[in-house]
């Protein structure tokens, strides 16, 4: 969130024409550590939803594994 950008420590996963991406790229290195280029339009949200996807997997894990050893 804003704590992140402000501390530069946002990831950014951009989709778009690559011109576009190298003009807005000191921009969002300002806000943020890594900033990847992923191709055209809709990549970075390709990309951003499989990111979130992966960290909810891992937090379910987490969760039924401490939930397992509660029980156990």
């Amino acid at each position: 969130g804003v704590g992140a950008a402000r501390a530069g420590n946002l990831t950014f996963m951009v989709g778009g024409v690559e011109q576009e991406f190298n003009a807005a790229k000191e921009l969002l290195t300002c806000m943020g550590s890594n900033v990847v280029y992923c191709g055209e339009v809709g990549t970075g949200q390709a990309a951003k939803i499989c990111n979130n996807m992966l960290l909810a997997i891992s937090m379910i894990g987490t969760s039924e594994a401490m939930n397992l050893g509660i029980r156990l």
